[in-house]
């Protein structure tokens, strides 16, 4: 089987983080461990051995946990450094506890505790608008609810559509350059990790940062590099508003740092550690996870051949009967309910296997010619997140699944779209009205619709790209709320009922728990 990374030992306890006060007498032993670590053994076992270049922390439901594969995490690496102007490192954005993303309960705290003065809420895009005339915290508002940066991009030249500003609540949202005179567009996205990224298949939610494509084995691994370069120099020129270039051992400190790192959920509250039982969740499993591009294609691209199989999440299987087996008898040597509650997570991963979905009106998939653009397509979520025990798609495949299509009245016209977004909770985007192109699922006839991000197309200038933005990789998902591209899904359970509602899986209350359970799990 192929490996990207080296096997590693996974039958070793997991161990816990020493208090801070306490913690620089281990960091050669143990690694770099956080304030929020958590300091007490498992239920019902002795003191865990340490595992060299693994952390931990608490999140919502339990513990989230990275394992660095390059060895002990160095906070004087340049991932750690400001190499800007504006007090910014990569770790600004990416912090280890929050899956090395952001979340709004975090942002919110350091807010309050420097007053707005993080480097975090530089005005050029931690702020609603980079000359914005609000003041405090409503100058910050779609960061500190809803953990959005601001990105601007050029409007594409020679692009096949044009755009217009129909509800434009902070007033930047299409803006000519001051110096250059091009269009400018903002919108509005969430921080991707910077973990687990052996695993992509495209960089950045728009792919703008892939050069190189990530579609063959042989070039996956040089490509990536080269392309994960491009994409911390970007940052470094943008979003650290750097006046110089950082050097290229700088650079390859960042990449390799990120390349190590392995990012998932590790205990469960109620279900205990996700890695044990025979279940196979956690970050050292993952940093295992067999994975060359184009695996388990849902669309028959595997090079190897082999057919997709829906049944692509298989982490936490054995936990389908837990309790009620020989093998583990439930015994008060585990808390009461602590089955019950792996039988759940189980559960919920058969249904995102297994459940069916009705997939119309789905730029990527319903206009896809290699399925034969149908109207109506039957799948189920692995179809979109086949990458197997991992969840983005294997292959580059952006999707319109209608999240960022604008929730105002009056702005959607599809019924089904509307009642889904109606589930979440939408975060006051400007909303763009796009000319100038034919729908892709009545063949010529033209359209004019609106949209809150035009994804792809920014970068393409296609009409057949517009609204499409990719899937992300789902480990580690209960650390980094909220979710999808725009932050719309408060919870996991919003984004389930968009789901629910979007492609018609008539799931009941208990499915929607367990599914629930399932993806706080990864």
């Amino acid at each position: 089987m192929r490996k990207l990374v080296p096997r590693l030992n996974t039958s070793v306890p997991t161990p816990k983080c020493v208090p801070f006060a306490i913690a620089s007498a281990f960091l050669a032993a143990w690694g770099f461990c956080g304030g929020a670590a958590i300091a007490q053994a498992d239920e019902h076992h002795a003191p865990p051995t340490p595992i060299h270049n693994l952390v931990r922390f608490a999140d919502p439901t339990g513990e989230i946990a990275t394992f660095n594969n390059n060895g002990p995490i160095d906070t004087q690496s340049a991932f750690f450094q400001s190499l800007g102007t504006n007090g910014r490192s990569c770790s600004s954005c990416h912090v280890d506890d929050q899956a090395f993303s952001i979340s709004p309960p975090q942002i919110r705290e350091r807010f309050e505790k420097t007053k707005g003065r993080d480097p975090l809420f530089a005005a050029v895009d931690g702020a609603n608008c980079p000359n914005t005339r609000a003041s405090g915290a409503a100058a910050h508002s779609l960061l500190l609810k809803h953990g959005l940066i601001r990105i601007s991009l050029a409007m594409p030249q020679n692009s096949q559509f044009t755009l217009s500003v129909v509800h434009d609540p902070y007033g930047c949202a299409l803006l000519p350059d001051p110096t250059t005179g091009q269009l400018m567009v903002s919108v509005y996205r969430r921080p991707l990790p910077t973990t687990n990224l052996r695993f992509l298949s495209s960089v950045m939610f728009d792919g703008r940062e892939t050069l190189h494509v990530l579609t063959s084995e042989q070039t996956f691994a040089a490509n990536l590099q080269s392309d994960l370069t491009h994409q911390a120099q970007s940052a470094i020129s943008v979003h650290f508003q750097a006046d110089t270039k950082p050097t290229a051992a700088q650079l390859a400190d960042i990449v390799n740092f990120e390349l190590g790192l392995s990012t998932a959920q590790l205990r469960d509250e109620s279900a205990g550690s996700l890695d044990r039982h025979g279940a196979l969740g956690g970050p050292l499993v993952l940093a295992n996870q067999t994975y060359y591009p184009a695996m388990n294609d849902v669309l028959g691209a595997d090079p190897d051949g082999v057919a997709f199989n829906p049944v692509a999440m298989t982490a936490f299987a054995e936990w389908a009967n837990s309790g009620q087996s020989n093998a583990e008898p439930y015994t008060n040597a585990e808390p009461y309910g602590r089955a019950a509650a792996r039988r759940a997570i189980a559960a919920g991963e058969n249904l995102f296997n297994t459940a069916p979905l009705s997939i119309t009106g789905v730029r990527g998939i319903n206009d896809n010619a290699a399925l034969g653009s149908p109207p109506s397509f039957k799948g189920t979520c692995t179809t979109c997140h086949d990458t197997p025990n991992v969840g983005d798609h294997s292959l580059p495949l952006p999707l319109d699944l209608g999240i960022g299509h604008a929730s105002q009245s009056g702005f959607e016209n599809d019924p089904i779209v509307a009642v889904a977004i109606g589930e979440l909770d939408e975060p006051n985007l400007p909303v763009f009205l796009v000319n100038g192109c034919s729908t892709p699922f009545s063949a010529g006839q033209p359209v004019s619709f609106y949209t809150t991000d035009p994804g792809k197309a920014l970068i393409s200038g296609l009409c057949s790209d517009l609204n499409r933005v990719k899937g992300p990789i789902l480990r580690g998902l209960a650390a980094r709320a909220p979710y999808f591209h725009n932050g719309a899904a408060a919870t996991l359970l919003q984004a389930v009922n968009f789901y629910n509602q979007r492609f018609a899986m008539n799931l009941t209350d208990d499915q929607k728990r367990q599914l629930v359970a399932f993806l706080n799990s990864l």
